[in-house]
């Protein structure tokens, strides 16, 4: 009863407007509800949970990290559950995993029972959520996935805006540990029914193709289905320099994009800028990504496919050298901007680059591998600044050098990057 309730929903929606929207705002929804398991939501905890705990912030910081580096290597696993049940099952079962996981998490009695609870929030909100929705994206989308991709990260955006403020109304009200239930429950009730009624594995099951594209013959839908699902194996992208090059790349936006949000504060701190002016770059930063999103989406859509992924190395770069110049509220504004660019990028980036060049036939293990890479390099990240800081008193010279490593990356993107000629769809980005 319920499938042919979805199935009714999809033929309504789509006499008005091509599904594969719904399909965006479903999973724009998804991102912003992955907020419980999101670094931006735990930092309002931090303090409630370390004082009832007893446990030091650096002692929390640690567990942090080592639970999300755990979370990390399971995700491959998620990546071919997806593959194996389609995303729409799988998203099912992350968000209920992830509601228990908030229950889990606020009943926490002691240390280790608060590192298990970071390391399944991590790993159901921060990792499975933001794959499954990307996956099922992906599905709908090939030549305006770019838009797709950056339409859906939209809710990571709102979620910056919303959960920190919300978690600290409600630790404010009824206690840390209360308010992890309401997360919990919050995401139940925001995420399962419209995954329940609206989400479709991918275009063909009803019908459609991706894009929205009309063929004039059941024939040549047929044939369109055909090809649109090629791709590689895991074991075959594992075989080609072109999964090394943008693990390579991919690796470096994840861990600068983290260390340059972890230690923003602290940096701009040491080169004389105030806390409060410092913290106010967040703001910033997050409607500069929101406004050219959309934009960089384009970007993806109609340029070739190295060259922009090269941009986003180049930004990651630039920012890194650029916080090094602020000292003082102009400065920190233009820095503001150019990070928010490259929040855009990265979050594009992050669901679009694996099918565009592995293909949809096996995304889900390939993505899962591929979001693996990305939260380790998110999980290391901060370690050479914070080393930076501890020995030598200053991370200026450390984060210049670091700007070397995507800047390479992107030499080798321009210079090596290709799709594997199994990938037939996306000769036009070539």
């Amino acid at each position: 009863m319920v499938g042919r309730l979805r199935h009714s929903i999809v033929e309504f929606v789509n006499a008005r407007f091509f599904y594969g929207w719904a399909i965006v705002g479903l999973t724009s929804l998804g991102v912003f509800a992955s907020g419980p398991g999101q670094s931006h939501t735990f930092s309002v905890f931090i303090e409630p949970i370390g004082e009832d705990l007893g446990v030091s912030s650096a002692t929390l910081a640690s567990a942090y990290g080592l639970a999300t580096l755990a979370a990390a290597f399971l995700l491959p696993h998620m990546g071919r559950a997806v593959d194996r049940f389609g995303p729409r099952r799988a998203l099912v079962a992350i968000v209920i995993c992830l509601g228990l996981a908030c229950l889990f998490f606020g009943a926490a009695a002691n240390f280790l029972w608060l590192a298990v609870g970071f390391a399944l929030l991590r790993f159901f909100g921060q990792g499975s959520l933001m794959l499954g929705c990307a996956n099922l994206v992906s599905h709908w989308f090939s030549r305006s996935r770019g838009l797709a991709m950056s339409l859906m990260a939209l809710g990571f955006g709102i979620s910056m805006a919303i959960h920190p403020p919300l978690g600290q109304y409600l630790v404010a009200e009824i206690g840390w540990r209360q308010a992890w239930v309401v997360l919990g429950l919050l995401t139940w009730i925001i995420m399962l029914p419209p995954i329940i009624l609206l989400a479709q594995d991918k275009p063909e099951d009803v019908g459609l193709l991706p894009d929205g594209a009309k063929p004039e013959t059941d024939a040549d839908k047929t044939d369109q289905s055909k090809k649109e699902l090629t791709g590689l194996t895991l074991s075959e992208a594992l075989r080609t320099l072109s999964f090394y090059i943008v693990s390579l790349g991919w690796f470096a936006i994840a861990m600068l994009v983290t260390t340059l949000h972890f230690y923003q504060v602290k940096v701009m701190a040491s080169q004389g800028v105030d806390t409060e002016t410092a913290a106010r770059v967040f703001t910033v930063s997050a409607l500069a990504m929101v406004a050219t999103m959309p934009l960089v989406g384009r970007l993806f859509d109609r340029m070739r496919t190295r060259y922009v992924f090269a941009i986003g190395l180049l930004i990651t770069a630039a920012s890194l050298v650029g916080v090094t110049f602020v000292t003082g509220a102009v400065t920190a504004v233009c820095y503001a901007l150019l990070f928010g660019i490259n929040n855009a990028f990265s979050m594009t980036m992050f669901g679009y680059i694996w099918p565009r060049y592995f293909g949809r036939l096996h995304l889900g293990s390939i993505q899962g591998t591929g979001q693996m890479i990305g939260v380790v390099g998110a999980s290391l990240g901060p370690l050479p600044v914070g080393l930076a800081f501890d020995y030598l008193g200053d991370a200026t010279l450390t984060l210049q050098l670091l700007a070397l490593y995507p800047a390479l990356a992107a030499v080798l993107a321009v210079t090596c990057l290709r799709t594997h000629q199994s990938v037939q769809e996306y000769a036009h980005l070539e």
